[in-house]
């Protein structure tokens, strides 16, 4: 089953029918994905490790049956849960969507635009990493106490899993994590380049924009 075989229910119903398209055992990795994805439990090794959600689901490097086990849940409850797999880190993690207003009591305003700036360098204009000196200097700010403030609002994201360090640099650098790509929401993206470029865009312009479906792969075969 894929997710275009779900029959469209309001999200909150879905949660209650979510057992109807999960075996006993998957319904049980996904609660299961759910306890570990908490950074109060687990720290920053949020998720399961791919081997520990596969032994959960009775498969083994069954790239099809680990992919529609998550396509499923994420079409049940994607207005409140988004499975991801970090092949990085090897971990399958569970993000939680939540308020504006929640996410800046969890991140600073600072730490989110930083992050927003991460993001459009790596996932926009294909930078590998960013250097902490880029953002000083991007953001205007070369003096000692904006260097501290920077590293204090860096750190937020890194306990959060959005961004790692960058070890094969040799200045100072990060690069964002699986979690940090998947943590701003497709209308949050919509809204940040409708207002930079002052006019409305459709979904395909704003993911091209983004680099997000592959739609530029996908022109590029044609």
């Amino acid at each position: 089953m894929t997710t275009n075989d779900i029959p469209y229910i309001s999200s909150l119903a879905m949660i209650d029918h979510l057992k109807g398209y999960l075996t006993t055992e998957e319904e049980l990795a996904f609660m299961q994905l759910l306890f570990s994805s908490s950074a109060s439990i687990k720290g920053a090794n949020y998720g399961l490790r791919r081997k520990e959600l596969e032994k959960l689901l009775g498969i083994k490097n069954d790239d099809n049956a680990l992919q529609s086990f998550i396509d499923r849940v994420n079409g049940a409850l994607n207005r409140y849960f988004k499975i991801i797999y970090d092949e990085r880190r090897d971990r399958v993690v569970v993000m939680m969507r939540i308020t504006a207003k929640n996410a800046k009591s969890t991140l600073s305003s600072e730490a989110l635009a930083i992050l927003l700036y991460m993001f459009y360098q790596q996932e926009v204009l294909g930078h590998e990493f960013t250097l902490v000196h880029q953002i000083l200097v991007d953001f205007g700010h070369e003096s000692l106490n904006a260097n501290r403030r920077m590293k204090s609002n860096i750190d937020q994201l890194k306990k959060v899993g959005a961004v790692e360090d960058y070890e094969a640099s040799s200045e100072e650098a990060y690069q964002l994590t699986t979690i940090g790509v998947h943590l701003f929401s497709e209308s949050f993206l919509r809204r940040t380049v409708e207002f930079a470029q002052e006019t409305k865009l459709n979904k395909e312009e704003v993911m091209k924009f983004f680099n997000r479906y592959n739609l530029h792969v996908e022109e590029d075969k044609e």
